[in-house]
């Protein structure tokens, strides 16, 4: 990744990692979910929150693999505060009963991270959604809705502001929350398992254009820790600096009906 090596106004680039963007940060106290940390990014964003102090409920759809990275960050950071929770985000009953027991243990909520997602898997969910639509979308969309009370009122309480990441913008006055989007990057993960060629491909250019989980993992840190990014809402990022979406993004009309289908879709009558 040395080609794209230049700093934004963030003073990070793309070469930037977690650790980098987060150093000399400290999360104790704060409390983070994030999705998908059995594999990728998630692993290296739950590796290095809790290395900043945060505690970490790492929400997996394979609790096997969850408990194996939760070991191996322990073996590496023992005063780590790391759980792992049951989550298939392309199962409404599944995230509804995450959040239920999640609400259940009491804990706070002061950082959200919806970082799981998956590719060219072209079947349908058992909702009868079309499998990514549901993972990347659908079941983060109804996660954040169903703990939105909770990061409400850790806010308050804490004083302090909570952070959604990877989700659609919130506005709601009064509320101390906000909630950005980011784009991690061309990385070398298992995402292109099922392209062949492809992830053929970009194993062999990847030194040279693709990013490693570290660096991949860096604009969700960034973004999730930094004070940087304090008060911030409704943004995009890219390589751990402010970034400009297409106009799809900015669609108002076209974020309205994508809201209101999916909350359809997750509070069917």
């Amino acid at each position: 990744m040395w080609i794209f090596g230049w700093k934004g106004a963030s003073g990070f680039s793309a070469c930037s990692t977690a650790e980098q963007v987060s150093q000399g940060i400290d999360g104790t106290g704060l409390t983070a979910i994030v999705t998908g940390a059995s594999s990728g990014i998630g692993v290296e964003t739950a590796r290095v929150l809790a290395l900043r102090g945060v505690h970490v409920i790492m929400a997996v759809r394979n609790l096997e693999a969850g408990k194996n990275v939760k070991e191996t960050i322990l073996k590496e950071i023992p005063t780590a505060k790391i759980d792992v929770m049951h989550l298939d985000l392309s199962s409404i009953t599944s995230v509804r009963k995450f959040a239920s027991e999640y609400i259940s243990l009491g804990l706070p909520l002061n950082l959200l991270i919806n970082n799981a997602g998956i590719m060219a898997s072209f079947t349908l969910s058992q909702d009868n959604i079309e499998i990514q639509f549901a993972t990347n979308h659908v079941g983060h969309f109804l996660l954040t809705n169903l703990l939105l009370e909770t990061m409400k009122n850790t806010a308050r309480e804490s004083n302090q502001e909570g952070r959604i990441v990877n989700h659609r913008q919130l506005k709601e006055d009064g509320v101390n929350i906000t909630a950005n989007s980011l784009h991690p990057g061309a990385i070398d993960t298992k995402l292109l398992r099922h392209y062949g060629i492809v992830n053929g491909f970009l194993s062999l250019i990847g030194k040279y254009l693709i990013k490693n989980v570290q660096q991949g993992a860096a604009t969700t840190c960034y973004v999730a820790l930094s004070p940087q990014v304090k008060g911030l809402t409704g943004k995009y990022f890219m390589d751990s600096n402010l970034a400009k979406p297409n106009s799809q993004a900015k669609d108002a009309e076209l974020a309205k009906k994508l809201w209101d289908f999916s909350l359809k879709l997750t509070n069917p009558k």
